[in-house]
């Protein structure tokens, strides 16, 4: 039990760092004159082709769905690329640390959403949680003239929290996926989502060009840790560990993504925008928390 634990630990925090370098590969990519669209098109591009290389020679499982399974999947598909977008974009608008904690409000959006749709119920903590955290975001929304802010940003960046919300009550509540093996699930997400860089890049007539080492280094970066590592390790950590605990030690991830911007990007936090990402983490904290204490026993 106590091996069982660390094994899953150790994956959930190491799901938590590779999603967290997301602006460590794609901001350099944006600084050689890459696109949104390109840089998205290429990551998703190059991890499915990792991906169904890893699915169909090492562990050697079936790609097969029924049609009602793979119009689901399709959903699920749109949902998870456009929250992507939306995150990636925001990145030409925020500091990348600040814009990845912003989007740990998606819990409370799926609670939210819940609540609203499948009557469960809102606790009161859980509504206090959520008012720590928008005071959070409010914090770092003002005008700051330590760090970049913008507020199309925060507006992005929310817009990437509420799909990737939708996308995780889809994977819970649409029927025919319910008992579909993680491996199945993550391949077609990311291969429907391809399908939206390849209609944005206009089938490809509008992507960058990848010119140099350099380019292909990022771009295959962004593939493995954030993509395929960090999918890969999040299956291991919920199996091990349960979803909530896993969901907990995700708060690293905004922590990891503040650490790259200024490590390597020399992004700026002052007392202010320290104040709200603790304030928001805390609120994060408190809402799963507060679910393992309702359903501890399923997990």
């Amino acid at each position: 039990m106590i091996r069982r634990n660390f094994v899953g630990t150790v994956n959930g925090l190491l799901a938590s760092i590779s999603y967290g370098t997301n602006p460590l590969f794609a901001i350099p990519l944006y600084a050689c004159g890459f696109s949104v669209n390109s840089v998205l098109f290429y990551r998703y591009f190059f991890a499915v082709l990792i991906y169904v290389f890893i699915i169909k020679f090492i562990k050697k499982i079936s790609l097969k769905v029924s049609f009602k399974q793979m119009i689901f999947l399709f959903i699920l598909g749109l949902l998870f690329s456009f929250s992507s977008l939306t995150l990636f974009k925001s990145f030409k608008f925020l500091d990348s640390g600040i814009a990845c904690t912003i989007l740990f409000v998606y819990p409370m959006f799926t609670a939210i959403i819940m609540a609203i749709f499948f009557k469960e119920k809102i606790t009161l903590k859980v509504v206090l949680s959520m008012f720590c955290a928008f005071v959070g975001i409010f914090l770092l929304s003002v005008n700051n003239v330590s760090s970049k802010i913008d507020p199309y940003g925060i507006v992005l960046v929310l817009s990437s929290a509420l799909l990737y919300a939708l996308y995780m009550v889809g994977v819970k509540k649409f029927p025919y996926i319910n008992h579909l093996k993680a491996e199945k699930l993550n391949f077609y997400t990311m291969l429907f989502g391809l399908l939206v860089y390849v209609f944005t890049s206009k089938f490809g007539f509008n992507l960058d060009t990848i010119d140099s080492v350099k380019h292909l280094f990022f771009l295959l970066m962004l593939s493995i840790f954030p993509t395929i590592i960090s999918i890969e390790t999040i299956n291991i950590a919920i199996k091990l560990i349960g979803s909530t605990k896993t969901a907990i030690l995700g708060t690293l991830e905004p922590l990891s993504a503040i650490f790259f911007g200024v490590l390597f990007f020399g992004e700026r936090l002052n007392f202010r925008s320290v104040f709200g990402i603790i304030l928001i983490l805390c609120g994060i904290s408190f809402v799963v928390v507060q679910k393992q204490k309702n359903t501890g026993s399923q997990n």
